[in-house]
């Protein structure tokens, strides 16, 4: 099992919480998904194995790409690796780009699952995170796409602003269950350096995030969705029955995966590798030919460390076999004297430890008191 990641570095404008790499400058949009190709090109033999089991195009907004650009991506993926009707192909899309001819050329070519970044039903919070569509765009977007035969759709929604309140977030959750996906995203507001949120907040412009108010917003969206049939599979992620993200899911196993595009990042056994975070530099160094990407090789302590990380997050929780099995004895021993005293915010049994409603507000900082030390 493989994953693909296409990191799409592109969008119409900045989102004032957005730190992920990205330009507005779409002048060298083509050049760039021409280095992708060649990119795939010479990574084919990354993972040992040319069966996919998920495709993602992340970013950015992979859904400023024109039907153009994603063919000369697909014709390589064919080229070069295989899949079967069951690989999850997955697209991140906002609200305003989507139209019934982009939908059907994207189920043209295969694409059976899209991220649809709504983040807020209210028009007033849209503006102020800098989206470029509003409400209205984004029910009508998922409707449209549910219309064209899209059926495993995703939505992201965000919580935290000084724009909600207990009421409000009710009535978002409801418009979002309403709305019927199959998959939803939710994450707390945080505010990350070098983010124009970030500049407002040291300026005294912008408030700190209420994590009170979060916690109480997290404990409704959990409530609210288990009710509506969606199932809290990670700690920001819901799916209905049978819609669990096949691609997410392995960054959370540990499986391979191989990204493609400026700043993505690749996994496969002890092996970690991200490409250059700019993109000017990457086409050029893809053209020449030259090194793009740097490399770590991964210890048994930095495994562990990601294991415990990412698994805890998960409904799957820690299996002591699992770690046992992968870490050894005395890892065993450091993860079960680690974690004893959040016994009141574990559930465990037949061996498994799994993260309660209490629990998973302290996720964080209970895996980093689980790490390995140097």
């Amino acid at each position: 099992m493989a994953g693909l990641y296409l990191h799409i570095p592109f969008c119409k404008q900045a989102c004032h919480y957005c730190d992920f790499h990205f330009s507005t400058n779409l002048r060298s949009k083509t050049d760039l998904v021409i280095a992708m190709v060649k990119e795939i090109e010479g990574q084919k033999q990354f993972f040992g194995t040319k069966h996919l089991n998920s495709i993602y195009f992340g970013g950015g907004t992979p859904s400023l790409l024109t039907v153009s650009e994603l063919g000369m991506l697909f014709d390589s993926f064919q080229k070069h690796f295989t899949w079967d009707h069951s690989c999850e192909i997955s697209l991140e899309a906002n609200p305003d780009d989507i139209d019934k001819s982009k939908l059907k050329a994207w189920i043209n070519f295969g694409i059976n699952r899209l991220s649809i970044g709504l983040q807020s039903f209210n028009d007033a919070e849209l503006q102020w995170m800098n989206r470029a569509h509003n409400a209205i765009e984004s029910e009508s977007a998922v409707k449209m796409s549910q219309d064209a035969g899209i059926e495993n759709i995703s939505i992201d929604l965000i919580y935290g602003t000084k724009f909600q309140n207990l009421s409000n977030w009710e009535s978002t959750l409801k418009k979002a269950i309403d709305l019927n996906c199959a998959h939803v995203s939710a994450y707390n507001l945080t505010i990350e350096g070098k983010t124009k949120l970030h500049h407002l907040l040291i300026n005294g412009a912008e408030p700190e995030v209420d994590e009170h108010l979060s916690s109480k917003q997290f404990e409704r969206l959990v409530e609210r969705f288990a009710e509506a049939g969606l199932e809290q599979y990670e700690i920001s992620n819901f799916a209905k029955a049978g819609k669990i993200a096949v691609h997410n899911s392995s960054y959370w196993f540990q499986k391979p995966y191989l990204g493609i595009g400026p700043s993505a990042h690749s996994y496969h056994e002890k092996l970690r590798q991200w490409n250059v975070k700019s993109n000017a530099l990457y086409i050029q160094q893809i053209t020449k030919g030259e090194k793009h990407f740097e490399i770590e090789n991964l210890s048994d302590k930095d495994l562990y460390n990601e294991f415990i990380l990412t698994r805890l997050r998960t409904k799957w929780g820690v299996d002591e076999k699992d770690l046992l099995a992968r870490f050894g004895e005395d890892a065993l021993k450091h993860f079960k004297k680690g974690i004893a005293p959040y016994g009141n915010h574990l559930n465990y049994s037949s061996g498994v430890y799994q993260l309660n409603a209490a629990g998973k507000l302290l996720a964080d900082k209970m895996a980093s008191d689980l790490f390995l030390d140097e």
